[in-house]
Protein backbone atom coordinates (compact mmCIF):
# COMPACT_ATOMS: atom_id res chain seq x y z
CA UNK A 1 0.00 0.00 0.00
CA UNK A 2 1.10 3.55 -0.68
CA UNK A 3 0.41 6.14 2.01
CA UNK A 4 0.37 9.80 0.94
CA UNK A 5 0.68 11.93 4.05
CA UNK A 6 -0.05 15.64 3.78
CA UNK A 7 -1.55 16.24 7.21
CA UNK A 8 0.37 18.39 9.64
CA UNK A 9 0.83 17.75 12.44
CA UNK A 10 1.15 14.02 11.85
CA UNK A 11 -0.66 11.99 14.47
CA UNK A 12 1.20 9.02 15.98
CA UNK A 13 -1.94 6.92 15.46
CA UNK A 14 -1.61 7.50 11.72
CA UNK A 15 1.95 6.13 11.73
CA UNK A 16 0.75 3.10 13.71
CA UNK A 17 -1.63 2.21 10.84
CA UNK A 18 1.22 1.72 8.38
CA UNK A 19 1.91 -1.96 7.79
CA UNK A 20 5.32 -3.53 7.25
CA UNK A 21 6.39 -3.14 3.63
CA UNK A 22 4.12 -0.19 2.86
CA UNK A 23 5.56 2.80 1.02
CA UNK A 24 5.06 6.23 2.56
CA UNK A 25 5.36 9.61 0.83
CA UNK A 26 5.30 12.86 2.78
CA UNK A 27 3.95 15.85 0.84
CA UNK A 28 2.84 19.42 1.39
CA UNK A 29 3.06 20.60 5.04
CA UNK A 30 3.71 17.07 6.34
CA UNK A 31 7.34 17.57 5.29
CA UNK A 32 7.70 19.93 8.24
CA UNK A 33 7.17 16.95 10.57
CA UNK A 34 9.98 14.73 9.27
CA UNK A 35 12.97 16.76 10.41
CA UNK A 36 15.80 15.16 12.39
CA UNK A 37 15.11 17.51 15.29
CA UNK A 38 11.34 16.99 15.15
CA UNK A 39 9.22 15.26 17.77
CA UNK A 40 8.52 12.32 15.41
CA UNK A 41 12.15 11.58 14.58
CA UNK A 42 12.37 8.48 16.79
CA UNK A 43 9.09 7.02 15.46
CA UNK A 44 10.15 7.69 11.87
CA UNK A 45 13.53 6.06 12.49
CA UNK A 46 11.69 2.95 13.68
CA UNK A 47 9.29 3.06 10.72
CA UNK A 48 12.20 3.20 8.25
CA UNK A 49 13.37 -0.19 9.49
CA UNK A 50 10.31 -1.88 7.96
CA UNK A 51 9.15 0.57 5.28
CA UNK A 52 10.44 2.87 2.60
CA UNK A 53 9.84 6.55 3.36
CA UNK A 54 9.91 9.24 0.70
CA UNK A 55 9.46 13.00 0.46
CA UNK A 56 8.79 15.12 -2.61
CA UNK A 57 11.78 17.29 -3.51
CA UNK A 58 9.60 20.24 -4.53
CA UNK A 59 7.79 20.25 -1.18
CA UNK A 60 10.97 20.49 0.88
CA UNK A 61 12.52 23.01 -1.53
CA UNK A 62 9.58 25.40 -1.31
CA UNK A 63 9.74 25.25 2.50
CA UNK A 64 13.48 25.89 2.65
CA UNK A 65 14.34 22.42 3.95
CA UNK A 66 17.49 20.64 2.80
CA UNK A 67 17.72 16.84 2.55
CA UNK A 68 20.35 16.84 5.33
CA UNK A 69 17.75 18.21 7.77
CA UNK A 70 15.46 15.21 7.27
CA UNK A 71 15.38 12.05 9.37
CA UNK A 72 18.12 9.80 7.99
CA UNK A 73 17.22 7.43 5.14
CA UNK A 74 14.11 9.29 3.99
CA UNK A 75 14.48 9.30 0.22
CA UNK A 76 13.95 12.52 -1.71
CA UNK A 77 11.98 11.87 -4.91
CA UNK A 78 10.51 13.84 -7.80
CA UNK A 79 7.06 13.62 -9.39
CA UNK A 80 8.20 10.95 -11.84
CA UNK A 81 9.22 8.74 -8.91
CA UNK A 82 5.84 9.40 -7.27
CA UNK A 83 4.08 8.20 -10.40
CA UNK A 84 6.21 5.04 -10.32
CA UNK A 85 5.14 4.43 -6.71
CA UNK A 86 1.47 4.83 -7.62
CA UNK A 87 1.89 2.25 -10.39
CA UNK A 88 3.74 -0.13 -8.04
CA UNK A 89 1.09 0.06 -5.29
CA UNK A 90 -2.41 -1.11 -6.13
CA UNK A 91 -3.87 0.51 -2.99
CA UNK A 92 -3.33 4.17 -2.14
CA UNK A 93 -4.37 5.87 1.10
CA UNK A 94 -4.28 9.66 1.35
CA UNK A 95 -4.00 11.20 4.80
CA UNK A 96 -5.01 14.87 4.71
Amino acid sequence: MLHLISQSPIDKALLDRIDKGDDVVFVENAVLQILQKGHLSYLLTQLIKKNQLFVLADDILVRGITPTELVADIQVIDYSDLVDLTVKNKLIQSWC
